[in-house]
């Protein structure tokens, strides 16, 4: 180590090896050039921008990327979320398509023995039948040759009668049925069976839904031995 001792003063010189940096204060001091000024000082405020920049950009770089990982999660949530929803809703429609079948069989199973019902009721004294059978009418079709939903179930009733004031009431009854509608008179003549003048007839009519007024639970009882 060499030791050095400045007798002409000024700035002093630091002992041992060492990176010194430059006096950017004595630097500007030495140029003289003004527009030499202007470019070094317009490079340091780039350089400041620049690294300004980039220390912005890196962060928003970041939260870019956070929120990209986020979304991607989301994105796999809502899409089991969503497959889910469709599985439900493909079975959802296969149990509509099954309830709409168990009800188009259900609601066929009982109309004849309301159908019956409503004709015994109606029946007035001294008036039998001889025939009671379904009617059946071409299916109505639209334009393009498709079915038009469920056909009405149309029936025909032919009977006797002693008194023709018996088939008056008897047509006024299946009028006035809430589960028969459209009743027609057929043509009536007279008929001799067993030596006595009756009347033959025939009518046409149509089993209708009833309303829910009209209907009537029972208890069904059995018992297990």
């Amino acid at each position: 180590m060499r030791i050095e001792i400045n007798l002409l003063g000024g700035p002093r010189k630091k002992a041992g090896a060492g990176i010194s940096l430059p006096n950017i204060g004595e630097l500007i001091k030495g140029v003289k050039d003004p527009l030499l000024l202007g470019a070094v000082a317009a490079w340091i405020v780039v350089g400041a921008g620049a690294g300004y920049l980039f220390v912005t950009m890196q962060a928003q770089v970041t939260g870019l990327r956070d929120e990209a990982t986020q979304a991607r999660q989301e994105a796999r949530r809502f899409s089991n979320m969503i497959g889910q929803k469709r599985r439900a809703e493909q079975l959802r429609d296969s149990l509509e398509t099954e309830l709409r079948e168990i009800r188009a069989i259900d609601s066929d199973r009982y109309i004849w023995p309301h159908v019956l019902e409503e004709v015994t009721k109606s029946l007035p004294d001294y008036t039998w039948l001889v025939g009671l059978n379904m009617v059946q009418a071409a299916p109505a079709v639209t334009t393009e040759g498709q079915p038009v939903g469920p056909q009405p179930v149309r029936f025909m009733i032919d009977g006797r009668t002693s008194d023709i004031g018996a088939y008056t009431r008897f047509l006024r009854n299946l009028a006035n049925s809430p589960w028969v509608a459209n009743v027609v008179p057929g043509a009536n003549r007279t008929v001799v069976e067993d030596d006595k003048a009756l009347t033959a007839f025939s009518i046409t009519a149509t089993f209708r839904q009833a309303d829910s007024s009209f209907m009537r639970t029972v208890p069904v009882s059995a018992s297990v031995r």
